[in-house]
């Protein structure tokens, strides 16, 4: 693996994890995850963000450095835009090689630095504003950036090439390749990045989206040219493209979403996917595009990224002894926890001897402000009857997501 020519003096080392590990320990990645660290030359070297040891990642970055004639031992400067231990986990081992290098990272950062490395010696603490002067008229800007999608997060700005290193931010999942920019691929590998760097967003970012808008504003009048993320392509061609996809998602954290119903279900022996089959069926008479998740047999992951997308949810669960059936009730936590908002939803689910899980749901999306249809329960089998308001209920939902 070789150094990518961003610009002149600024190179991408690059490393592909492709593996059966769960990003974060929660989130499949089945079609792998970059890891993209850079090089900054002036009088002197900055080496910005770094690499945890996963799948041999710090071996590639360490072949990227060799393709220009460099090692570990001759960075000036190591700049940690964000603490999180898939940028900073080699950090030891840098040190090892490298006791010199002084470290940047905001104060929050050198705090975790201290907490998670046990690192107190050559740290410098930066601030919204500061600068770092390379030598030979290259300048470094820094703008602190909280919460995308930790506390002590920032960016690092190259005027001189208008390269803008943002780490986590404007970043996807999927593996590049050989190949690490925009203008590389074409346009189905880059739909195909595109619904992985949603399922990033609605997975990482969703719950810090009034942070992003925040930030996109603060960065509003840097002549930005290239979006050089740590995870995801590089932006050279088209860097107002992943700037206006970004804000966008941000934009859905409020509603509306897309005119999109995520269909969410589980079901344990067919009396509740039998209701399901009809909310499609309704669904279906309207014309509005859809997707159907069962749980658990689909991951979180994807179950999250099409319920952030679209406007209008279909939630179905069984009672399960008094209460939600339980792979729903995990997917109800997961969108608490990442805070989806202003959906229209429509819950339905049938029970055996005793209802049970209508309390139990209403209580779990309190605090979501959903615009909530009248749920549909059912003892046993749906009747005839049952099935033709369930078609119905799918038609109303559908019509409410035609009228946005």
């Amino acid at each position: 693996m070789k150094a990518q020519l961003v610009s002149e003096s600024v190179y991408c080392l690059h490393a592909d994890v492709c593996t059966s590990d769960l990003f974060e320990g929660i989130w499949p990645i089945p079609k792998g995850v970059s890891l993209n660290a850079y090089i900054v030359k002036g009088e002197k070297i900055a080496l910005i963000d770094l690499v945890r040891d996963w799948t041999g990642a710090p071996r590639q970055f360490q072949d990227c450095l060799s393709s220009l004639g460099l090692s570990f031992s001759q960075i000036d400067y190591l700049i940690l835009n964000h603490l999180e231990p898939d940028h900073t986990g080699w950090l030891r081992e840098f040190r090892e090689q490298n006791p010199h290098a002084e470290i940047l990272a905001t104060q929050k950062g050198c705090n975790l630095l201290k907490s998670f490395y046990r690192i107190e010696d050559g740290l410098c603490p930066v601030k919204d504003g500061d600068t770092l002067d390379l030598g030979g008229g290259r300048v470094l800007n820094f703008f602190e950036t909280p919460n995308i999608h930790w506390p002590e997060t920032m960016v690092t700005w190259d005027a001189a090439s208008g390269t803008l290193f943002p780490c986590d931010a404007f970043g996807s999942f999927g593996a590049l390749g050989e190949r690490v920019f925009d203008d590389e691929f074409n346009e189905s590998e880059h739909a195909v990045f595109e619904e992985e760097c949603l399922r990033y967003y609605a997975n990482i970012v969703s719950s810090f989206s009034t942070f992003v808008e925040k930030a996109v504003q603060k960065l509003n009048g840097l002549a930005i040219k290239c979006i050089a993320p740590s995870h995801g392509m590089v932006w050279r061609r088209d860097p107002p493209k992943i700037i206006d996809r970004y804000l966008k998602y941000a934009s859905w954290a409020k509603g509306p979403a897309e005119k999109h119903i995520a269909v969410i279900w589980g079901s344990m022996y067919g009396n509740t996917e039998a209701g399901v089959q009809a909310v499609i069926r309704g669904i279906e008479k309207e014309g509005v595009p859809y997707t159907s998740r069962r749980v658990p047999d689909e991951n979180i992951s994807w179950v999250l990224a099409d319920a952030y997308r679209s406007s209008a949810l279909v939630l179905a669960m069984p009672t399960y002894e008094y209460a939600m059936f339980p792979p729903m009730s995990y997917v109800l936590d997961m969108f608490r926890r990442k805070h989806l908002y202003g959906k229209k939803v429509l819950r339905i689910g049938s029970w055996g001897w005793v209802g049970g899980a209508k309390k139990d749901y209403e209580a779990a999306i309190e605090s979501l402000k959903w615009e909530s249809l009248e749920s549909c329960e059912w003892p046993g089998c749906p009747s005839e009857a049952d099935l033709q308001t369930l078609e119905k209920r799918g038609q109303e939902l559908a019509r409410m997501v035609k009228g946005l």
